[in-house]
């Protein structure tokens, strides 16, 4: 996967949970988780954007890590709205979850190549 791909990945995740927290239940518990994991999902698509102008490998590794932060965050609020019933649409949510973890799985790797390679 090159990095135009991953960047666009990245984005159409942060797309699709925008679009899952639509059908999120609208109560207090609700209102918080959707703000929280619109942030912390889209997060990633934007740091992904700055470590491709990295000062350095050491910045590079740096913002990977806030990703890797941001998509960790992000199962685990996905994990919180599936225990809690706060989304209706499970096939989504179902669709979600996998697809952050094989996004975390890509930034672990990556962070660890690139320490390597320093």
């Amino acid at each position: 996967m090159n990095k135009q791909e991953l960047e666009n990945r990245l984005i159409d995740f942060a797309a699709s949970i925008i679009t899952l927290t639509i059908k999120f239940e609208k109560n207090y518990a609700g209102n918080h988780l959707l703000g929280q994991i619109t942030r912390s999902s889209t997060s990633p698509a934007l740091n992904y954007g700055e470590a491709q102008s990295a000062e350095s490998k050491k910045d590079f590794v740096h913002k990977m890590g806030i990703c890797l932060k941001e998509l960790r965050e992000t199962f685990v609020c996905l994990k919180i709205i599936e225990k809690a019933n706060l989304s209706s649409d499970l096939e989504n949510l179902t669709k979600a979850k996998k697809e952050v973890n094989e996004l975390i799985s890509i930034f672990v790797s990556s962070i660890k190549t690139s320490k390597n390679n320093s």
